[in-house]
Formats: structure tokens, C-alpha cells, sequence
């Protein structure tokens, strides 16, 4: 078992290879997610309003 101190020297020093995204990368996947929720949401809007509608027809609300 190593010490709690070894473990975090150890820990920072696999820090140093980390290739971090640049900011223009992170903002661009970042939007691309945005994007892609959004689809999503209406999406399952679209349905839910659907099915909504074909149950409102069988139980003739």
C-alpha cells in the first residue's frame, strides 16, 4: 500500500498528460451537444403531442 502523499505526487504527475481542448474545441462540441438536446426535446415533444392526441381519440376525450 502507498502513502496518501505518493498517491497524489503520482496523481499530478498524470495530470502533466492531459491534452486539454482549446477553447474554439470545447465551445464548438459544446454547441454541438446544445444542438442535439434540443433536436432530442423536440423530438420527444413532437411524440408526446402524437400520442397525446391518438389516446384523446380512443377514450373520446
Amino acid at each position: 500500500m502507498i502513502s496518501p502523499f505518493t498517491y497524489l505526487k503520482h496523481v499530478r504527475g498524470e495530470f502533466t498528460h492531459i491534452v486539454w481542448p482549446t477553447s474554439r474545441t470545447a465551445t464548438a462540441h459544446t454547441l454541438v451537444i446544445v444542438i442535439i438536446a434540443a433536436v432530442i426535446a423536440l423530438i420527444v415533444s413532437l411524440l408526446d403531442y402524437v400520442f397525446g392526441l391518438g389516446v384523446n381519440h380512443v377514450i373520446g376525450g
